[in-house]
């Protein structure tokens, strides 16, 4: 008998009690964009995937085909990770994805659009307050503070967890996103490099998080990526 994916844009509903079990997520970042690797500075500005990108997707794609089967797939609303999104459900014969907001990538104010290498001298103030230790800076032109991404971030995700407990769901988002939920998990002082296509696998379960694996790039080794990934605890 196959498998059937539910429709999650139908099924979910935010707060709701279910069983109480383990929820296992594997978070993706999305594929290589031309903004990636032009090093130009995205935040919540759309970029497409490109030719690496998109194979990127088929690739991560045809890994977790062969894997247990997702219940279903979600995905922050740009379309970068809509795109690698769409190729997993493919192989994963989920019919739909489910568009979330809260997962979108940090809004970075004035340095998006702009290049890392001149985000210091073009925008001094806020390339700052990206790099700086005090999380609750907001960054100048309209940009979150590190704590408002992870509050938004972590709420969207415990809330799939406990939609989703005893299952198995994918959710594709973006390198500062996933640095928020490994420094909110861990509460390390830094997450290291998030790499583009990399699998990353949480649980959840009695209210506590753990990592299971993280930043897994196995799947590439034909295609490559980019080595420098994203990167927030560094200046470039």
């Amino acid at each position: 008998m196959g498998h059937e994916c539910i429709d999650a844009s139908k099924e979910f509903k935010w707060g709701e009690d279910v069983k109480s079990e383990v929820t296992e997520i594997v978070l993706v970042r999305h594929g290589e964009t031309t903004w990636n690797a032009a090093g130009r500075i995205q935040g919540q500005i759309e970029s497409d995937l490109n030719e690496i990108g998109q194979k990127q997707a088929v690739a991560i794609a045809e890994r977790l085909g062969k894997e247990e089967r997702p219940i279903a797939i979600y995905s922050s609303d740009l379309k970068r990770a809509k795109d690698t999104a769409l190729k997993i459900a493919e192989t994963c014969f989920c019919s739909k994805v489910t568009e979330v907001p809260e997962l979108k990538e940090r809004h970075v104010g004035s340095l998006q659009g702009l290049y890392w290498k001149e985000g210091a001298e073009k925008e001094p103030e806020a390339y700052s307050a990206f790099f700086s230790s005090q999380n609750d800076l907001e960054i100048p032109g309209g940009g979150e503070s590190f704590d408002q991404l992870c509050e938004r971030s972590m709420n969207a995700l415990e809330q799939i967890a406990k939609k989703h407990k005893g299952e198995r769901v994918i959710v594709v988002t973006h390198g500062g996103v996933l640095r928020a939920i490994y420094m909110s998990i861990t509460q390390a002082s830094s997450a290291g490099k998030l790499l583009n296509a990399s699998v990353n696998v949480v649980r959840f379960s009695d209210e506590k998080w753990i990592i299971d694996s993280w930043s897994d790039v196995s799947h590439l080794s034909s295609i490559g990526f980019l080595q420098r990934g994203f990167d927030g605890d560094a200046k470039p």
